[in-house]
Formats: structure tokens, C-alpha cells, sequence
């Protein structure tokens, strides 16, 4: 009998160690590729624009990198010793898993935004506002593209896992493959805003800045890039959340940097530039808004108004948090009297 037990676990540690060893390769895939994308632009000129040839490997680059980096996340949690520990510490099962390492990925490609934001607005904001263009933003709408729709099958992932209520105990994870061929509609319709945001913008928002605008604008697309400054701390929230640390000081000071960086970001951001314009037209705020076209300002009305109310939701939120937490204190205090 205890040979049996043995020998089984032994199985079960060698299944394991197999199933690990994509995380090197696929890093390594993750890492080529993110390589191959710097090398198709590092040569251009800072005023170059991308070609739909060179755009295409850009793409490719961003199907292989941000699926590569997601699944080996969700190895090193699922298949090491490490992730195990963290796995049974916290007790989380395979959605609480797909989901931090969506998480994960979302920050990486806030990062890249960031990046890609701060080259646009220094180095377009300081000259030409409307015409200066730097091909770092195009380069990066391509690269960019590839993470929403990623992202769309990632989520499901989250999704499916989720509502098959499977367990991490082992090798009883349960086979999704029928399942989830009944649960794509069902997917769509429970996520039809965020699936529709993400083609909208890997879609469209994509075209406007690669195609559409005709090279005007990259100081405003280089602030638009800016906006995902705030997605690393709602990651952070989330996982925080996933590990049972919602009552943390560590959860509430990340709240409250989480809140800042979004009013910043997405939605005092826009009356700045604004702003910026008027100055460099030598006008007044509401002039420089009258000389804007239409179509400029319906898109400003329609990135600005979900900010302000994502930002009213984040701070009611955060108002409900800091009274739990004050309330808590008083409790406490009131124990320790006692």
C-alpha cells in the first residue's frame, strides 16, 4: 500500500515537472518576440511612419509575446513548487489563478503603454503639437492591437474556469472541451461591454491612430497612451483582493494611489490638453475648444464621460473602504478598553 502511495506521488511530481518545463520556452518565445519587435524599429527615423509590412510583424510579434507571457504565468503558479505553495496558501482554484494572471498581463501592457506615452508626449508636445509625430505611437498601436484581442480569449479563460467551479486538487481538473462550446455565446452575452470595448478599440481606436488621423495629433494619442497609468494599482486591487488581503493597509493605500492616478490620467488629463492647445494657438480655453472639428470633440466627449463615471464608482467605493476601515479601528479600540 504505501508502495502504491509512493509511486504515485511520484507520477504526480514527474506529471508536474513536465508540465513546467513550457515556462522556459515559453519565456523565452515571449522574450524573442518582444526582441523582434524593438529590431523592426529600432532603425527609423524618430519621424517615420510604420508600414503596413512592418505593422504586420509588430502584430504577429504581440499575438505570440502577451499570450506567451500569460500562459507561462499561469504555469509557474499551476506546475512549480512555489506557485503550489501560493496555490494552497491562499486557496485559489484555476479562475482565481487565469484571472491574476490576466492581471499580470494587463499591467505589462499598461507598462508598455506608459512607455510609449511619455516618448509621444515628450517628444511631440515640445514641438508641433498637432503635426509633430513620433512612430513609437504607431509602432505600438500594431504592437497594442494584438493584446485586446488576446485579452478577449484570456478573459474567457477566466470565464469558463470560473463557472465550472473546478478545484485545484491535483489531476482532478475537470475536462472543459464540451464545456466551453456551450458557453461562448453565454460569454458574450454576460461580458458584451468589455468584449465590444476591446474590439472597439483593437478595431477602430487602432485605425485612428495607425491610418485615420493622418498623422496629426500624436502629442493627444501620446496622453490617450498615458491613461493606462492606472491599470498596474486596479491589477494590484484585484489580486490583492483574489489573496484575501481586502482589509489590508497595503489595499487601501493602493486604492487611494489608484484613485489619484486615474483623476490624473483619464480625467484631468483632458481639459490639460485642452489646455496645451489653446496655448500653443495663443487662445483661451473656450476659443481653442469653438477651433476644434466636431469629430474631435465628440471622441474627447466620448473617452471623457465613462472616465468621470468609472472615477465617481472608484471613489464611492473608496469612501465605503476607508469608513469600514475607521469603523474597524473603533471596534478595536474599543476591545482593547475593555
Amino acid at each position: 500500500m504505501r508502495q502504491k502511495v509512493h509511486l504515485t506521488t511520484h507520477n504526480f511530481f514527474k506529471k508536474e515537472q513536465k508540465r513546467a518545463g513550457v515556462i522556459v520556452p515559453l519565456l523565452l518565445l515571449a522574450f524573442l518576440s518582444l526582441l523582434i519587435s524593438v529590431l523592426t524599429v529600432s532603425h527609423l527615423e524618430w519621424e517615420s511612419h510604420i508600414t503596413t509590412e512592418r505593422g504586420l510583424v509588430l502584430f504577429i510579434s504581440g499575438l505570440v509575446f502577451f499570450p506567451c507571457l500569460y500562459l507561462a504565468s499561469n504555469a509557474i503558479f499551476l506546475h512549480t513548487n512555489w506557485g503550489r505553495k501560493t496555490v494552497k496558501t491562499y486557496r485559489l482554484n484555476y479562475s482565481d489563478v487565469y484571472d491574476i494572471s490576466n492581471k499580470e498581463v494587463s499591467a505589462v501592457q499598461a507598462f508598455f503603454c506608459c512607455v510609449t506615452g511619455l516618448t509621444s508626449v515628450c517628444y511631440s508636445c515640445g514641438r508641433d503639437m498637432l503635426k509633430t509625430s513620433h512612430y513609437i505611437s504607431e509602432a505600438y498601436a500594431w504592437f497594442g492591437a494584438a493584446y485586446f484581442f488576446y485579452d478577449i480569449w484570456s478573459m474567457y479563460e477566466v470565464y469558463i474556469t470560473k463557472r465550472s467551479s473546478t478545484q485545484m486538487n491535483g489531476d482532478t481538473r475537470v475536462t472543459l472541451l464540451l464545456y466551453r462550446s456551450f458557453k461562448v455565446i453565454a460569454y458574450v452575452k454576460d461580458n458584451a461591454v468589455i468584449v465590444g470595448h476591446h474590439i472597439f478599440i483593437g478595431g477602430f481606436g487602432f485605425l485612428v491612430i495607425t491610418h485615420l488621423r493622418g498623422g496629426l495629433g500624436d502629442c493627444f494619442f501620446g496622453f490617450i497612451y498615458l491613461m493606462e497609468a492606472s491599470t498596474p494599482f486596479v491589477s494590484v486591487r484585484g489580486i490583492l483582493s483574489k489573496i484575501g488581503m481586502k482589509n489590508s493597509i497595503i489595499y487601501v493605500v493602493n486604492g487611494l494611489v489608484m484613485l489619484v492616478v486615474f483623476f490624473l490620467c483619464r480625467v484631468a488629463m483632458f481639459p490639460y490638453v485642452i489646455y496645451m492647445y489653446a496655448r500653443s494657438i495663443k487662445a483661451d480655453f473656450v476659443t481653442a475648444l469653438y477651433t476644434l472639428p466636431r469629430g474631435c470633440l465628440i471622441s474627447i466627449a466620448t473617452l471623457l464621460l465613462p472616465q468621470i463615471y468609472w472615477f465617481y464608482l472608484m471613489l464611492y467605493g473608496a469612501t465605503k473602504v476607508l469608513k469600514n476601515s475607521v469603523s474597524n479601528n473603533n471596534i478595536s479600540k474599543s476591545a482593547d478598553r475593555k
